[in-house]
């Protein structure tokens, strides 16, 4: 249901030559569905980075294309630059961003490195988490000798590559693919001018903490162990680096921050420690500074984990949980914080389009009117839907702040975020049954001038029908599922909203009953008998059941209302 949204982040080894850095990033604006964040040049670096990100499969193409367009367009045996380098696209790493496991990331990074190595006849050797081998997981040691000893290192059995052939490529050189997870560069304000004292607070939270020393932590004697290594004493916060510097713009001491894996720390813990570590300093963090984009879900998940501290409820829309969560990190201390440019899925949509959710009521009953076929049933089927346990919601988070009732207020946080999750996806469906729609007339308008024609548009039609009774079938299923949350507000939620209660349940009865129609209009038209009578069979079920579900719930609301 929800998109998957990967972040690609290639380094081209040109950085002067804007004509060359624009044919390599047009090649990555073709493909629809991706959308180009940002590109970096360095003149002394030689050397270009660039951002991007959409969905798996469009990004992985964008990729290719555009490691392509470097092949032809960059001669490695006359690059020269400060930055290490070994290839044409030097390296090109994956990011999970939205929905999407690390695991998979890996298995499109692999995907990516078969078809360059393969295709291109480029080298490619896998880093990060997609490496095959502990030894290669680390970009220095691949890189190590870079271009200049790339010939003889690849003449070497240890260094064959993971894919392409072991051969010296002398125009592109190697390249280096992998996957890794989203790097949050991340700065935080302190009411102080001191970079030193700065720097010790962020050599105790730094995964690498400290060298040990005698006496004074700055300026003592280096402590060794047996070996003569230096002893270190590691900081609080893994998978981060840090250190303090002076901001002469704002007047300020910061503590930057890398969190190099926001899985392992998210922002909000490492926020949280930098505020103890500073207090225990006589110092205070009076906000703090993203640098660049940042996934949705870092800000929502540091948003509820503030919520929760002050014991309310989490079950809110996401624009409210992401406010809180600027809020509580001061993150728009220095200047205005807007999440749709900060945020990387919201930079993903598309302006202009005309999804219906967007709309505003007026809107979308006049669109329903109109001579349009869509929207139809379907999508004013999800829309009630939505409408149910969006109330099911309200009495839920009016039951969190209920005077009197603060002892229960994780109790009802709970039933009002799962609310939420069902309102969210009954929205998406809304727009979904349109889309189903579109995509069964776009197979009709399919040409049938022979034979191939004829098969490709008959099948064409069939998946857009089997399509368009799965997304009523969704619609279905979730609706009712959302009447757990709703008879729960009815029997134990705040007593002068439980006609609230009744209402969402009846309209969650309608979007069951309303979307059943569409399912067995569009399960008639299937060629496949069996999957069209097992799908209108369990549609029979979830009505049933949705009808009695009602029964219940008007009975508990009219029997508190009736007392």
């Amino acid at each position: 249901m929800r998109k998957q949204i990967i972040e690609c982040v290639p380094n081209f080894s040109e950085g002067n030559d804007m004509h060359i850095i624009k044919q390599i990033t047009n090649e990555i604006e073709k493909i629809d569905g991706v959308k180009l964040l940002d590109v970096d040049p360095g003149k002394s670096t030689n050397r270009t980075v660039v951002t991007f990100v959409g969905e798996p499969a469009q990004v992985i193409e964008a990729a290719y294309m555009a490691i392509k367009k470097a092949a032809e367009l960059i001669d490695m045996s006359k690059h020269h630059g400060e930055h290490p380098r070994m290839g044409a696209t030097d390296v090109c790493p994956l990011v999970p961003v939205a929905n999407i496991s690390m695991e998979e990331t890996i298995a499109f990074a692999h995907k990516l490195a078969q078809r360059v190595g393969e295709e291109l006849n480029i080298p490619v050797f896998c880093y990060e988490s997609a490496a095959f081998s502990p030894e290669r997981k680390n970009l220095a040691n691949i890189r190590a000798g870079e271009y200049e000893g790339l010939k003889e290192k690849l003449a070497k059995a240890e260094w064959k590559p993971d894919f392409g052939k072991a051969e010296f490529n002398a125009k592109a050189g190697a390249t280096v693919i992998g996957a890794r997870n989203f790097l949050v560069a991340y700065n935080f304000n302190l009411n102080t001018t001191s970079t030193r004292r700065a720097n010790a607070i962020a050599f105790d939270v730094r995964e690498a903490g400290r060298t040990l020393r005698e006496g004074d932590p700055i300026t003592g004697k280096i402590v060794n162990d047996e070996h003569g290594n230096p002893i270190r004493i590691p900081g609080t916060l893994k998978g981060t680096k840090a250190i303090g510097w002076f901001i002469e713009e704002y007047g300020i001491a910061q503590i930057s921050m890398n969190i190099t894996d926001i899985n392992q720390t998210p922002v909000h813990i490492a926020f949280e420690e930098v505020c103890k570590k500073a207090a225990e300093r006589g110092i205070r963090i009076t906000g703090s500074e993203l640098v660049g984009l940042i996934p949705k879900q870092a800000l929502i998940d540091a948003g509820k984990y503030f919520l929760r501290k002050q014991e309310r409820s989490v079950g809110i829309h996401e624009s409210g949980i992401i406010q809180i969560a600027v809020k509580s990190l001061g993150l728009d201390e220095l200047k205005p914080f807007e999440p749709q440019k900060r945020i990387i899925e919201y930079l993903l949509e598309d302006a202009g389009s005309q999804n219906l959710v967007k709309m505003n009521l007026i809107d979308f009953a006049n669109e329903t009117a109109s001579e349009s076929p869509a929207p139809g049933g379907g999508s004013i089927a999800a829309y009630m839907g939505a409408l149910g346990i969006s109330l099911g919601t309200m009495v839920a988070n009016l039951s969190a702040h209920k005077r009197g009732w603060d002892e229960r207020w994780d109790e009802f946080s709970n039933w009002a975020e799962k609310g939420q999750y069902y309102k969210d996806a009954l929205l998406q469906l809304v727009d979904e049954d349109t889309r189903a729609f579109n995509r069964i007339m776009d197979a009709f308008g399919l040409p049938k001038n022979n034979d191939i024609e004829k098969a490709a548009r008959k099948k064409a039609i069939e998946d857009a029908t089997r399509f368009a009774t799965e997304i009523p079938y969704k619609v279905m299923t979730l609706a009712f599922e959302s009447m757990e949350v709703i008879k729960a507000m009815a029997e134990i939620g705040n007593p002068n909203s439980v006609s609230d209660a009744g209402v969402g349940a009846l309209a969650a009865r309608s979007a069951v009953i309303g979307a059943f129609l569409n399912v067995k209009i569009n399960a008639a038209g299937l060629h496949d008998k069996a999957f069209a009578s097992e799908i209108v069979l369990k549609g029979n079920e979830i009505q049933k059941n949705a009808i009695q579900m009602e029964t219940e719930i008007l009975q508990i609301v009219n029997a508190k209302i009736d007392a």
